[in-house]
């Protein structure tokens, strides 16, 4: 989330000033006003996350101006001071739907202390909305395609749906999806958390491979006030915030076996602590993971553990590559058409009949994320009623080969070395600048990173 964007309205001249001071030199950015007057009017101009306003005001009270911003600013949080220490004033704002309050005269690093509370407050009510609105995004695509959270009608993508739905049914089954990147684990993922009894819940997304393990206990169990340097204020970790819905793990294979042990512990034991806490705290959390990687070989090769694998592939959904799938790519295609032209406001009826042939040739080594990005440039640049071939950014020689044609013998299957030959192509087509490189493997770069280590590469 970026700076808070804070509007402080105080008639008293110095407290204003120095509330405006303090908050500006944390780089905040402040707004003041010395009136409801001016305060309503900056509100009509800019985008404030929160408004700290003093109840005695000239004209209107604070209170009425806290109605104010609840009725046409719902989305500013509201923290009222005041001089007068009136306990009635305080339940008023409070019920008026305040987030907090501060009896003058108060330390102002208690005012940022609470600044932060209500950050940490406001981008969770944000991830809420957001999923509330891909809730009914996909519940709507489900209704369209029968239920099903996969567009296609291949026999492969039937039987994922069919998966889906079965292992939906259930609460606490855990969920591993495997396939390349780009497939749309996260969407499988996320289509059972819909069609379970969870789907009025959260479903929280995050990516193992960014995690750093000085933060992991933090980020996954959360931390209690002064823990650790920097540990302003108790933080849910994200086990308590998914609770009573889905806790997405991508990437898990890119995970150190350190965490690895304190996650499983988590997952047998559904309680968590807090690091510098107490207490236990019991989680009701569904965990669904994903993985690009065998996690089979990685554990034969101690780099995965066993424990760990098997409590997490109690259920298996396996993702084919969209190369297996051709006959989902016009469908899939069409589907990224309408939805881009919509939203850039074209007027494009669709693929035409060579563009399409040439799609479902393709052999997209990127799976349908490579296919979305090559829709929307195709919609970007195309002026028509029609995507067409000069519009798609398809190489005229296929990444990959056709039926193969070369003997089993003059063709490698090691899959360390594919991987690792892939790795420098794209290194080698990025110039060496890793993070390009990522970007065209699709993956992080912390996780190319732990590759090259892995093969002994020096970039």
């Amino acid at each position: 989330m970026q700076n808070l964007r804070i509007l402080v309205v105080d008639d008293e001249v110095r407290m204003r000033e120095e509330i405006g001071e303090y908050l500006r030199k944390r780089s905040y950015e402040v707004q003041t006003a010395p009136d409801p007057g001016e305060a309503t009017r900056l509100l009509q101009h800019y985008d404030f996350d929160i408004a700290i306003v003093d109840i005695k005001l000239p004209g209107i009270s604070g209170l009425e101006l806290l109605k104010i911003i609840r009725e046409a600013h719902a989305q500013v949080e509201v923290i009222m001071i005041s001089g007068h220490g009136d306990m009635q004033s305080v339940i008023e704002a409070m019920r008026l739907g305040a987030i907090d309050f501060f009896q003058k005269p108060f330390r102002l690093i208690e005012l940022n202390q609470a600044l932060q509370r209500t950050r940490r407050f406001i981008e969770i009510s944000q991830q809420l909305r957001q999923t509330r609105s891909t809730l009914n995004l996909l519940s709507s695509q489900f209704r369209q395609h029968n239920g099903s959270a996969m567009i296609g009608s291949s026999e492969a993508i039937q039987k994922v749906t069919s998966l889906m739905e079965k292992v939906a049914s259930t609460d606490h089954t855990s969920v591993l999806i495997t396939g390349e990147s780009g497939t749309g684990k996260e969407l499988v993922a996320m289509g059972i958390h819909l069609l379970s009894s969870r789907k009025n819940n959260l479903f929280h997304s995050v990516n193992c491979s960014a995690v750093t393990e000085s933060l992991f206990e933090s980020e996954f169990f959360g931390h209690k006030k002064g823990a650790f340097t920097g540990a302003t204020e108790d933080r849910q970790g994200w086990f308590e915030v998914a609770s009573g819905g889905t806790l997405f793990l991508d990437e898990i294979g890119d995970l150190p076996l350190g965490q690895q042990a304190k996650l499983l512990r988590a997952l047998e034991e559904r309680k968590i602590r807090r690091v510098g806490g107490h207490h236990e705290i019991s989680v009701d959390v569904r965990v669904i993971a994903a993985s690009n990687q065998p996690l089979e070989e990685m554990v034969s090769e101690k780099k995965f553990r066993a424990d760990l694998f098997h409590r997490m592939s109690t259920f298996v959904i396996h993702l084919p590559p969209l190369r297996e799938r051709a006959e989902d790519i016009g469908p899939i295609a069409n589907h990224f058409t309408a939805l881009y032209a919509r939203s850039m406001n074209k007027n494009i009826a669709g693929i035409s009949p060579t563009a399409l042939q040439m799609l479902k040739q393709y052999p997209f080594p990127g799976n349908i994320r490579e296919l979305r990005n090559m829709i929307e440039r195709a919609v970007i640049l195309c002026d028509g009623h029609y995507l067409e071939t000069t519009h798609l950014a398809i190489n005229a020689t296929p990444q990959f080969p056709a039926q193969a044609t070369e003997t089993p013998e003059e063709t490698s299957l090691d899959l360390d070395q594919v991987e690792k030959e892939t790795i420098l192509k794209a290194l080698q087509r990025a110039g060496g600048n890793k993070t390009t490189a990522a970007r065209l493997l699709n993956i992080t770069w912390q996780t190319l990173d732990r590759r090259l280590q892995k093969h002994g590469l020096k970039f």
